[in-house]
């Protein structure tokens, strides 16, 4: 049914998305989509470290003495993020 797509339709399609959104915001538009997935990209990487650091690390130290993590930007971003851990407060009887 579709086909493959050939200088003309890409060339039509690029016209569409201009008219639809203007060309001022194509370029803003383009930037959030970079700097989301530079975001997205560092997330995964830090999930992907933290995934190897659980598998090798033989114990936690205690939660008084351990420091805030954070999660490093990316390239772009200069901003570091505190990430708040879930803490297990509940007591067994």
């Amino acid at each position: 049914m579709f086909g493959r797509l050939g200088a003309p339709e890409i060339i039509l399609i690029l016209v569409v998305v201009v008219l639809l959104f203007g060309a001022k915001k194509l370029p803003d538009m383009a930037r959030s989509l970079g700097k989301s997935a530079r975001i997205l990209k560092s997330e995964a990487k830090a999930m992907r470290s933290e995934g190897q650091d659980n598998a090798s690390a033989p114990a936690d130290p205690p939660a008084d003495t351990q420091a805030p993590r954070t999660i490093k930007a990316a390239p772009g971003d200069v901003t570091a993020r505190p990430v708040s851990e879930p803490s297990d407060r509940t007591t067994q009887h």
